[in-house]
């Protein structure tokens, strides 16, 4: 590991949302909940305000709605996220050739491959730069980590959010790392959480007093390695350039082959979900679904099913490698498997994630998701019916630049307003309005840019 805090951990703050709010007037300060709005839909990204209520990313809609019922729910707009995170990446770039994208809004920088730090004071300086940068470009806020490996940098983005900059200072990774809970690294989900838990270990002080024998024993050799080292504050990765990703896959090998069916396909439903999470945190979806089995002579099957459209709905992915697994003959037993998704894309075709519910629509030519904000009880879809995805941009003959509040019953409601107007005002229209057109989204506000120290903290030094 390097001796000065040269990696970068970059995560935009609740970006989903945040380009929503900076886009339209009316919905700064307010709660605002993105995904999708069908029955089956899913919170993508909550704003901060919303999160006050309990709403988080990957919870189910209805239940963000009971949560926040006076929330402005909108359907994504992933092109539009795409166009700022490119500036975004475009800035990380400036600072240095190895810039590991991890999703839309989020990656590692290595500053000292780029000459942009070497020491502390510097790395620092970086990063204040990089925090007014995307500011000025972007009208949006991100919090950085800085830290002497990849581990430590995203933990200190973790800590800075939402809006900061913290620096762990070499020396002090331990010390800062003993009374965290074991679920704060890598790798330590739900189900080791626990085992960990029923073992007596809670904190990453704890692990490492548990010693590499005892976590080898608990947990596998490799994982247990892992799990050691990282709780020693060691972690050797590398910050790995950008390549283009084809597919995102997952696999388990079980130490004894699996002989019962319906366990099998269990592991085919969990590994499904395990792959989405992966695909989701990528920003990507995808249109094929692929099972691997390993069986019990080794032979290895795959099989593949191709959608309609883009997916990242977990209930699509499961159902999808379930009709697969009906077409393998899993007698004898199974000693490997794997569930992948590939045709990857940046969008989905669906009400975000409700292809299983057969709502695929979309709102312009350019495939880009489109879905009518529900009405009320008792609403009638009305065949032929043009759709009006909430938040989508739209234009009028006479009234200008606006965004869709909501649709239904024939009607759609628009707000006029633009990054950088007033609040705008409200009015209605029938959804087949010859003077009413889908509209590219306009540039956000460029921000001031802040020069000053302001949200910065450096663990193990000074604040």
């Amino acid at each position: 590991m390097r001796s000065a805090p040269t990696i970068l951990h970059l995560d935009m703050d609740a970006f989903f949302a945040s380009a929503e709010q900076a886009s339209k007037p009316s919905l700064r300060g307010k709660p605002v909940v993105v995904g999708g709005l069908g029955p089956r839909g899913v919170v993508a990204t909550a704003s901060y305000e919303a999160r006050v209520f309990g709403v988080n990313s990957a919870m189910p809609m209805a239940q963000a709605r009971r949560l926040a019922p006076n929330a402005a729910y909108l359907v994504p707009r992933f092109g539009f996220y795409r166009s700022i995170s490119e500036q975004v990446m475009g800035l990380l770039r400036a600072l240095s050739p190895l810039v590991e994208p991890l999703s839309l809004d989020e990656a590692f920088v290595d500053l000292e491959a780029g000459q942009a730090a070497w020491d502390a004071d510097s790395a620092l300086l970086a990063g204040v730069r990089l925090r007014a940068d995307i500011r000025a470009v972007t009208g949006l806020t991100g919090s950085v980590g800085l830290a002497a490996s990849k581990m430590l940098a995203k933990i200190a983005s973790e800590r800075a959010k939402p809006d900061g900059l913290v620096l762990i200072e070499p020396g002090t990774e331990r010390a800062l790392l003993a009374p965290m809970s074991v679920r704060t690294l890598p790798g330590v989900g739900p189900a080791t959480g626990d085992h960990l838990r029923r073992a007596g270990i809670h904190t990453v002080g704890e692990l490492a007093e548990a010693g590499e024998d005892e976590l080898v024993r608990l947990l596998g050799k490799a994982h247990g390695h892992a799990l050691y080292a990282m709780a020693l504050a060691r972690d050797e990765r590398a910050v790995v350039a950008e390549r283009e990703t084809k597919s995102v896959s997952v696999e388990d090998t079980y130490d004894v082959d699996i002989h019962d069916r319906v366990r099998v396909g269990v592991e085919v439903q969990r590994l499904a979900d395990r792959c989405v999470r992966r695909l989701r945190g990528a920003g990507l979806s995808g249109r094929t679904i692929v099972l691997k089995v390993r069986r019990y002579d080794f032979s290895t099957l795959t099989r593949s099913e191709t959608l309609r459209g883009p997916t990242d709905d977990p209930a699509v992915v499961r159902e999808a490698a379930a009709r697969l697994l009906e077409s393998v003959d899993t007698t004898g037993g199974v000693r490997l498997l794997g569930v992948g998704v590939s045709g990857l894309a940046d969008y989905t075709q669906e009400d975000l994630f409700a292809q299983a519910a057969g709502e695929l629509e979309t709102a312009r030519e350019t495939a880009e998701e489109g879905e009518r904000e529900p009405g009320g009880p008792g609403e009638a879809e009305v065949p032929g019916e043009r759709r009006w995805p909430a938040g989508h941009d739209v234009r009028h003959a006479e009234y200008g630049h606006g965004w869709v509040q909501g649709s239904g019953l024939g009607r759609v409601t628009v707000r006029f307003e633009t990054p950088a107007s007033e609040v705008g005002r409200v009015r209605t229209f029938r959804v087949d309005d010859p003077a009413l057109a889908v509209a590219e989204p306009l540039p956000l506000v460029e921000a001031e840019p802040g020069v000053g120290m302001d949200g910065v903290a450096v663990d193990g030094a000074h604040a």
